[in-house]
Parts: C-alpha cells; sequence; structure tokens
C-alpha cells in the first residue's frame, strides 16, 4: 500500500511540474533553441533560468526524501525525455552532492548512458553531478577514463567534461590537470565534432589553474587535434600563445 502511494505522489508530482512547464512555455524560444541541435529534442520552450526556479520550488517537497528516493524521481523525469526535466532531475541530484557515496557511480553512469541523449544534458549533468563525485571520490576517474572509448559519443564526451567544474564560470580542477590531459589525449583523433569540442573545452577549462602544462599539450599534439578542439582549448591563452599554437 505505501509504494502505491508513494508511486502516486510521485506521478502527481511529476504532472505538476508538466503543468507548470507547460504554462511557461515560449513558442518562439523553442523554435531558437532547436537550432542549435543537430540532433531531435523535446522541449517545453521554456527559457533555463525559469526551469532552475521551478526545481528549487519542487525541491522543498522531495528534499526530506532518501538519496534513493530522489535518485528514483530524478530517473522518472529523465525518462519523459524533455529537456526541461533532465535539467530539473539533475539539479535536484546536484543538490544532495553531501549524500554521494562511492557506489551511487553505477547510478550516474546509467544515466549518461540511457537518458542523456545531446550535448546540454551532458553538459548539465557532468559539470553539476559527475564532476562533484569526482571530487569526493577522484580515484573515480580511472573509470571514467574508460568512457573514452564507448560508441556512445555523449559518454565520450561525458568523460572530458565530467572534469569541468560548475560554479561562477567553469574551470579545471588543479588535482585533475594530469587526469585532464589523458583524457584529452584519449580522444584525440576523435571524429565527432561535439567530442572534439568537449575535449576542447576541457583543455579551455585546464588552463584556468594551469595553462603552461595545457599549452605544452596543444603544442605537442596539435599537428594531430582537429581545428575545432585546437580553438577551443587556446580560446582564453594570450595572443602570443595563441599564434604560435595556430602556427
Amino acid at each position: 500500500m505505501y509504494m502505491i502511494s508513494q508511486r502516486k505522489q510521485i506521478n502527481n508530482l511529476i504532472k505538476q511540474i508538466q503543468k507548470e512547464l507547460t504554462k511557461n512555455a515560449d513558442k518562439h524560444y523553442k523554435i531558437s533553441t532547436n537550432k542549435f541541435f543537430k540532433e531531435p529534442i523535446q522541449l517545453y520552450g521554456v527559457k533555463t533560468p525559469v526551469v532552475r526556479k521551478i526545481a528549487n520550488k519542487y525541491y522543498k517537497d522531495i528534499k526530506h526524501l532518501s538519496k534513493n528516493e530522489i535518485f528514483d524521481l530524478a530517473e522518472a523525469l529523465y525518462k519523459n525525455n524533455f529537456h526541461e526535466e533532465a535539467i530539473i532531475a539533475t539539479q535536484w541530484i546536484s543538490k544532495i552532492s553531501d549524500k554521494y557515496q562511492e557506489d551511487d557511480f553505477r547510478t550516474f553512469e546509467s544515466i549518461i548512458k540511457n537518458y542523456l541523449d545531446n550535448w546540454a544534458k551532458i553538459d548539465d549533468f557532468c559539470t553539476r553531478v559527475m564532476n562533484k563525485f569526482l571530487l569526493r571520490f577522484p580515484h573515480k576517474v580511472n573509470a571514467i577514463k574508460l568512457w573514452t572509448k564507448s560508441n556512445n559519443l555523449w559518454v565520450r564526451r561525458a568523460s572530458a567534461v565530467s572534469l569541468i567544474t560548475s560554479s561562477q564560470s567553469f574551470y579545471g580542477s588543479e588535482k585533475f590537470i594530469d587526469q585532464s590531459l589523458d583524457i584529452a589525449k584519449l580522444l584525440l583523433t576523435d571524429s565527432e565534432d561535439l567530442v572534439q569540442k568537449g575535449y576542447g573545452w576541457l583543455l579551455k577549462a585546464a588552463a584556468e589553474t594551469n595553462q603552461q602544462k595545457v599549452f605544452n599539450f596543444v603544442m605537442k599534439y596539435k599537428d594531430r587535434m582537429p581545428r575545432t578542439a585546437l580553438r577551443y582549448a587556446i580560446e582564453k591563452m594570450p595572443k602570443e600563445l595563441k599564434q604560435k599554437a595556430m602556427k
């Protein structure tokens, strides 16, 4: 009886969220947002700051739940495959980062492999959830490296973006500089431009805390590195370093 009641409460909460997303939808924003994606994407058409406010509003109703109950609720949102519902799910999981345990890796890996099917969902989840997890359990970076061999391009992008920290801006943790370069090397000649942009972004973020190491990496591999990744990696470097890298 309890399980049935709980399931009913979850379904009612999701319906409330969907109703509010529908109410805040903007068809013009929906059309313009679609242009940023090569693959089909399901959207309500709600601007991200509004989605985040909705996530915070309904988090008050679930924050008393256990970690696994919040995971289950988040998975129910991911399964609907709407972009905005995924943002809400990721934000909720991010809010309980103090409760992460090492075996949650399997849950997070499953979410990435089964539900995150575009660069925006991947980037949001990896910078907000996976990065917080890795900062608590840094040795799990070795498991992330295995993702570079995946047939799924989003999983390969996740291997890079998971090492980027999200706060007021995006940067790479000093403790992960060597692992960041390892992952960039593993993805160096990836044929997918969205993977190239992913590890290029990782290098740019890592350069925020160790510019010299990233520059040395770029100079060593620039003849093999796709132009897309190279431009991302050096984007914030001084003009003279950019010129050397682009020669």
